[in-house]
Order: C-alpha cells, then sequence, then structure tokens
C-alpha cells in the first residue's frame, strides 16, 4: 500500500511570504551555504520536493541553510520528525540531525579548530524609538523576536503575533559589538500604510550576553536619514514552539 505524502504547507507559507519563488529560494540557501562554511547543492527541484512533501525532513547542511535564510528554527518549518534521529548542537550554532540513514550517507567530517561564540539564540525583546515628522512626535516599536545563530551570524525575524509590522534582523558579532542590518514591514492598516523601510544598526552587547543596546540609521519618508535607539533584551534561550507559542503575543 502506497503511503500518502502530505505537502509542506508551512514551509511553502513562509517562502511566499518572503516574496521568492522556488528558483530564488534555492538560490539564498546556496549563498547562506556559502557565507556559514557549508557550501550546498539547493535547486528548485529540492523546494519542489521538501514542499510536496516527498522529502519530510532535510539534512543537516540544508537544514543550517533554511534556518539562516528563513530566521526560524527548522521545528516551525512544517518538516516531520525523523524515527530514530537525535538532534544535537554542533557547538558552531547549528543543529546536527542525525539517523542511521545519515550516518551512512554522509560521512562525518574531521575535527578543525573554529571560534567559540556565546550563544544568543532564543528569545528575545526588540524595543526602538523613532521620531515621526508627520505627526509632531516619538513613537516606540516593541517586537519579539525569534533569535537563531550560525556562527557569528544572528538573525532574528518577529514574531507576527507580537505587533502588527513585522521586523528582520541580520546581524554579526565581532566580540562585544553587533553590526547589521534591518528591514520593517509596516502595517496596511497602520500609519505608514504599508510601507518597507530599512537600514543598519550596531548595538553593544553587555558582558552577560542578555542585552544589547545601540542606534540604527534609516531614511524616513521626506528621504532624509534618521538615527534613533535600539535595545534587544533577552527573554528566553529555547525556541521550541511551545515557547514561540508562549511569545507570540503583544509586545506592547
Amino acid at each position: 500500500m502506497a503511503l500518502m505524502t502530505v505537502p509542506n504547507t508551512a514551509l511553502r507559507a513562509v517562502r511566499t511570504g518572503m516574496r521568492m519563488s522556488q528558483d530564488d529560494f534555492a538560490r539564498a540557501l546556496q549563498a547562506a551555504g556559502h557565507r556559514v562554511g557549508e557550501p550546498n547543492d539547493a535547486n528548485k527541484r529540492l523546494v519542489q520536493r521538501w514542499e510536496s512533501g516527498a522529502i519530510t525532513a532535510p539534512r543537516p547542511v540544508y537544514a543550517r541553510a533554511l534556518e539562516v535564510v528563513t530566521g526560524l528554527p527548522i521545528s516551525l518549518l512544517g518538516f516531520a520528525a525523523v524515527p530514530n534521529g537525535n538532534v544535537a548542537d554542533d557547538q558552531h550554532g547549528g543543529h546536527d540531525l542525525t539517523t542511521p540513514m545519515s550516518d551512512l550517507a554522509t560521512p562525518t567530517p574531521s575535527a578543525r579548530t573554529a571560534t567559540v561564540h556565546r550563544s544568543y539564540e532564543g528569545v528575545w525583546l526588540s524595543r526602538y524609538q523613532y521620531y515621526s515628522s508627520g505627526r509632531g512626535d516619538s513613537f516606540a516599536g516593541q517586537h519579539f523576536l525569534v533569535m537563531l545563530q550560525h556562527g557569528d551570524r544572528l538573525t532574528a525575524r518577529s514574531l507576527p503575533g507580537s505587533a502588527s509590522s513585522s521586523l528582520s534582523l541580520d546581524l554579526t558579532v565581532d566580540g562585544a559589538v553587533v553590526t547589521g542590518t534591518w528591514v520593517e514591514q509596516t502595517d496596511p492598516a497602520g500609519y505608514y500604510r504599508g510601507a518597507r523601510y530599512h537600514g543598519a544598526i550596531q548595538l553593544l552587547a553587555e558582558p552577560t550576553g542578555r542585552r544589547m543596546a545601540g542606534k540604527w540609521v534609516g531614511f524616513g519618508k521626506d528621504m532624509d536619514v534618521n538615527t534613533g535607539p535600539w535595545e534587544l533584551i533577552f527573554r528566553d534561550a529555547s525556541t521550541s514552539k511551545a515557547t514561540l507559542d508562549l511569545y507570540n503575543t503583544s509586545a506592547e
């Protein structure tokens, strides 16, 4: 009796939400692999097989690339658990999934010297302030973010229920200095009518690793360059579905 495949609607929803075709998504996965030093051969056909349910669990090298591209833990991307599989921290910010099949198919890499990075993975509260020239006042934006780490690279994405806008951060850690870019898609029904804003951000991480504070820079509606304060406050080290469901509520 043939087994029925169940389409991976979660992965497809994430990809289409990023406004990427299957080709675009595959290219982004390849680029992410190169950035973290783990090249992969992602292509449109592979993405199709994931989304159709023909492949229910990606190999570890693809799982890490998927996390980098989407900014979400692999557990939220619609893949089924692999029977008899074990997930282990690979000490480089990712997770290795091993099964009897993968043990045979993929040789264990030899040990190599690597820089040890503090782990920033988990749920964070993001708070920034900005001045609205149209309203003549200052406002604050707050989101709960899920942050993933691969070596010295951090990706953070807002939980959809935490704010009416969506926010993403792509950061690089250099000691206590955290530098990168931000993108915010505003609420279509809000004051900014769905406008998309983006810019740069630089934060200093406190020695405890539980708070980062600094400034953002970005353009305004009049094409002027604005700045303002931004802080990230650590909330929870877990990125499990249960934990993310708990924080998928208003951050205000």
